[in-house]
């Protein structure tokens, strides 16, 4: 079944002048112009395209790709406001819609709203709200500490970073607990922390337990060994200096520390770490 607003193979079926027609099922025939289809592409041949509407409410095909589709939250760029509502920037040539009636609060051009995409069925125009948790998957969270998540940081605020997890609940990074840049927009991995009552997660973006131990131990010692086989941080330095350093809390690397004197891999002064000779 050909979808709008996603990613479809479509067989080429008659090459024109302005570009190709693809077959598109129930949806007729659909143009892939010019300016989008690729070199020595012939009839029969099938291709992978994006499929929306124009600026006149045709189907068209393109091979270009959009920062998201139908079905994905993403984090996109108001560039214009008029009646209809905001327009944001997903990387077509047609800006996305965000009618009025789907913002939670007044749109500035030049900011980023975090937005879910989503074809309207009525006109079969896709369309982005900005209230986003009616889309989210209202059943109860399978989460146990210490697992792996993808995560999508939202926005940041006082206490630390609201991020979607698994594109289903929501999320909390404290500050105390960013080791690594956090940029908003940008996904990556994190660790539950905890499970609150409210459904909602705590992370961290360190390894849970003695896992995080081992993976940080081989990282410092290989440091160390880049150092000329001795550093001037130690486990009496501040919490501050090695997060600067290494991106890990004061806890995790006291630990691996330990870890590696316990091996006979590091010998530790009051003012230094050096290797076992």
């Amino acid at each position: 079944m050909v979808k709008i607003g996603q990613y479809n193979t479509l067989k080429v079926v008659k090459s024109v002048d302005f570009g190709l027609y693809l077959d598109g099922e129930e949806l007729g025939e659909i143009l892939l112009p010019t300016r989008y289809v690729p070199e020595n592409t012939k009839v029969d041949d099938e291709l992978e395209i994006f499929l929306y509407l124009d600026s006149e409410d045709r189907l068209i095909a393109t091979t270009e790709k959009p920062l998201a589709t139908v079905g994905d939250f993403a984090l996109l760029e108001a560039v214009a406001v008029n009646r209809f509502g905001a327009f944001l920037n997903w990387g077509l040539p047609k800006d996305l819609l965000l009618p009025y009636s789907e913002q939670r609060h007044d749109i500035e051009i030049g900011e980023k709203y975090f937005v879910y995409i989503y074809l309207d069925e009525e006109t079969n125009r896709i369309v982005a709200t900005s209230k986003t948790d009616k889309f989210l998957d209202q059943s109860p969270v399978n989460y146990e500490p210490g697992d792996e998540v993808e995560i999508f940081p939202v926005f940041k605020n006082s206490i630390g970073y609201r991020v979607l997890v698994n594109e289903h609940v929501w999320g909390m990074i404290y500050h105390d607990e960013v080791f690594s840049p956090v940029r908003r927009g940008v996904r990556g991995k994190a660790y539950v922390k905890k499970v609150r009552e409210d459904q909602k997660l705590d992370l961290t973006l360190q390894k849970p337990g003695y896992t995080a131990v081992e993976d940080f131990s081989d990282i410092l010692l290989r440091y160390i060994k880049e150092q000329g086989g001795t550093i001037s941080i130690t486990d009496k330095s501040d919490p501050e200096t090695i997060k600067n350093a290494f991106n890990v809390s004061k806890k995790i690397f006291k630990k691996a520390v330990g870890k590696l004197y316990k091996d006979k891999k590091i010998e530790i002064e009051t003012d230094k770490i050096s290797l076992t000779s």
